[in-house]
């Protein structure tokens, strides 16, 4: 069943405490989601771009946003999924792809990929949060990411800082929510590739 949500946030509350979105186990199977194509610009910052190889690690993250759950704030301190709809994979996962391929697209260094492979520097990281939230209506979606950077030996930490990003959904359909997250998690990005391109020192040192 997928959930449909009114325009006024009574009615939303209300329809999602009898029967719009349930943390027990569904017994339809769910429509799967993956975040729409990034739409970052191609932005190559080559005056600061670095010989080093940067890997990213899967992001930590507490129980619920661990899984491929698509989480909703319905109102206040109460904390709810989607009925009926999920993430294609994880969210650390999701989050994960969209780093890489955004920080391949800045060119800022010579190689971007998982921490399985090869690499001179190492992101590490903790989804905080990744839902949507009816603070307003139709909903925001709501994103933050705390992130260090390290070095790959003893991943002694160089930087740090925390990223906060938020869009509000065209209307209250999941599929305009999912474009959402797309929109916040694109924005975290370019925010992400903006601090590292302000790292040269530290990323510089790397190896020496």
């Amino acid at each position: 069943m997928s959930l449909r949500i009114p325009t006024t946030l009574l009615v939303t509350a209300a329809l999602l405490f009898s029967a719009g979105c349930s943390i027990l186990p569904e017994s339809d199977p769910a429509t799967l989601y993956r975040l729409p194509a990034s739409d970052l610009p191609a932005t190559a910052i080559s005056s600061n771009s670095t010989s080093q190889r940067l890997g990213i690690a899967d992001p930590e993250a507490g129980h619920l946003l661990s899984s491929n759950r698509i989480v909703v704030y319905p109102e206040r301190n109460v904390v709810n999924v989607y009925q009926g709809a999920r993430w294609h994979e994880d969210a650390p996962d999701l989050v994960k792809a969209r780093l890489i391929a955004g920080l391949q697209q800045s060119q800022l260094f010579a190689g971007v990929g998982s921490d399985r492979l090869p690499h001179d520097l190492l992101l590490l990281s903790e989804l905080r949060h990744f839902q949507s939230d009816y603070v307003t209506t139709p909903p925001t979606v709501k994103m933050q990411l705390d992130v260090q950077l390290v070095g790959p030996q003893n991943r002694t930490p160089l930087a740090a800082m925390n990223f906060t990003t938020s869009a509000q959904a065209s209307s209250v359909e999941i599929a305009d929510v999912v474009d959402a997250f797309g929109r916040a998690s694109d924005e975290l990005t370019e925010q992400l590739a903006a601090w590292l391109a302000q790292q040269p020192d530290v990323i510089g040192n790397i190896g020496r």
